[in-house]
């Protein structure tokens, strides 16, 4: 009996969507079926580093940067590095709105 579970792009890309919405954790696992907690904080670490290729890739076939996947047309590689930038922008701007926060407080 196999104890690894290969979740398809679609389960993990949806799983990550739940997550930047809000959505917490446990909810998450329970309706997407989701066997462990740490398997969707590796799948946020991947996302938020862009790794985009290693949510492709099957159980066991993890290879880091620039030996995985390729990607099938030079579109898709400018979108995903777009996709990475912009969620890049939203995280500075989320730091910006702490920063403001903080800065209030001390006042």
């Amino acid at each position: 009996m196999s104890t690894r579970v290969s979740y398809p792009f679609e389960v993990k890309m949806k799983a990550i969507e739940m997550r930047k919405a809000g959505i917490p954790v446990k909810q998450v696992l329970e309706e997407l079926n989701i066997k462990n907690h740490s398997q969707l904080k590796i799948w946020m670490k991947w996302y938020r580093d862009g790794e985009m290729h290693r949510l492709h890739q099957p159980v066991g076939k993890q290879y880091t940067y620039g030996k995985g996947l390729e990607y099938a047309s030079n579109e898709a590689r400018l979108q995903a590095e777009n996709n990475y930038l912009k969620q890049q922008i939203e995280v500075l701007k989320k730091y910006k709105e702490l920063e403001r926060k903080w800065l209030d407080k001390r006042l």
